[in-house]
């Protein structure tokens, strides 16, 4: 039972909510409701949970030293030392086929995709993050993959404005979530050096921020207002685009409210609050936020059904 607890923790369950990307391509096609597709998109959301978590087990193995120490990964199974990197290799090799196995099954399209987002995802922790911009890039492009994907699943368009607003959006929150990470081992640094902590440990600390060497909270706050503005102009700009009017009217624009009421929230949460270092957890963990969330489905689920 350990080694499954274990596993499960390495897959980390609580960032499969970013699998959710897969069913705007089912929302904006008016599938919801249309069962088959409902079924596949569910199956291509399980899929991807498997793919995602199969990367985060090769990520721990990668980073197992890096890992160590850092405040909050070192408690990780790998690098607690409760799953040998061995171990975890072998339950790597085995979720990722059974996963891009079932990729296949969906159809040839998905697969081709899954399959394309695993192999970005496995460069990204073998050398990929630690390429300045590059990196934030390649973890955004994994959302738009899964918007692509969740509308290659059933067989619908994708709208270029969905992947647009995906990227954008994805931005924003890998910007924050760096933020976060560089702010957290700054103020670590500076408190073992208060304390007059021994030297090895203040080295460990700046050991694992080597990664983040390239970036500076106010370097990082400049790209977050860019991709905060790019990404409310871009949204704004599909509800008023032709393929919006054309497909579901003019009421898509009442929708705007609550994506503007998000980012800023978001904005509020990581710069007032210091939070942002798990966007899973800041999403579905702040009570306003999640409101506003459901309240946006509901109101787009509303313009485009009824």
């Amino acid at each position: 039972m350990g080694l499954i607890t274990d596993t499960l923790k390495m897959m980390r369950p609580h960032q499969w909510a970013k699998n959710l990307f897969i069913f705007p391509a089912l929302l904006f096609s008016r599938h919801l409701f249309f069962l088959p597709s409902l079924l596949t998109s569910i199956a291509a959301f399980a899929i991807f949970c498997l793919l995602s978590g199969a990367v985060y087990i090769f990520n721990d193995v990668m980073d197992v030293e890096e890992d160590r120490f850092h405040p909050v990964k070192k408690t990780r199974p790998v690098a607690a030392g409760r799953v040998s990197k061995y171990n975890a290799s072998i339950i790597f090799g085995l979720v990722s086929a059974a996963a891009l196995a079932l990729s296949f099954v969906v159809n040839i399209g998905f697969g081709v995709i899954a399959a394309v987002y695993f192999t970005i995802n496995v460069a990204y922790s073998a050398y990929l993050k630690r390429i300045a911009i590059v990196d934030v890039m390649v973890v955004s492009l994994g959302f738009v993959l899964r918007a692509a994907a969740g509308g290659v699943a059933i067989s619908v368009r994708v709208s270029p404005w969905l992947l647009v607003c995906t990227i954008l959006i994805a931005l924003f929150l890998v910007l924050a979530k760096r933020r976060h990470e560089l702010t957290l081992l700054d103020e670590r640094s500076n408190m073992l050096i208060e304390l007059s902590i021994a030297t090895e440990d203040v080295g460990r600390a700046i050991k694992y921020r080597k990664s983040l060497d390239e970036y500076s909270a106010y370097f990082l706050d400049q790209m977050i207002a860019v991709t905060t503005a790019s990404t409310l102009m871009a949204y704004i700009l599909y509800t008023l685009s032709d393929d919006a009017l054309t497909q579901f009217g003019e009421n898509l624009i009442y929708t705007v409210p609550f994506v503007i009421y998000g980012i800023f929230r978001y904005l509020y949460l990581i710069h007032q609050k210091k939070e942002g270092g798990s966007p899973t957890r800041t999403l579905l963990g702040d009570r306003p936020l999640l409101v506003d969330i459901v309240l946006w489905v509901v109101a787009v689920v509303a313009v485009i059904y009824f």
